[in-house]
């Protein structure tokens, strides 16, 4: 397979869009907060470690 060819169907399946896969979408608030929390707990687990200072 050349490399025109491999462009050539790249750009084919870029250009289909997302036609498969079709999911529910996340309401963004909940890996927000997710994120949130285990960011808080990182930074307990840090100050936790951390006593010394």
């Amino acid at each position: 397979m050349s490399f025109q060819q491999s462009a050539a169907q790249l750009v084919t399946l870029a250009s289909e869009g997302g036609e498969g896969g079709h999911h529910m979408n996340l309401n963004p608030l909940l890996p927000g907060l997710g994120a949130f929390v285990i960011l808080l707990l990182l930074l307990f687990i840090t100050v936790s470690f951390n006593r010394d200072r």
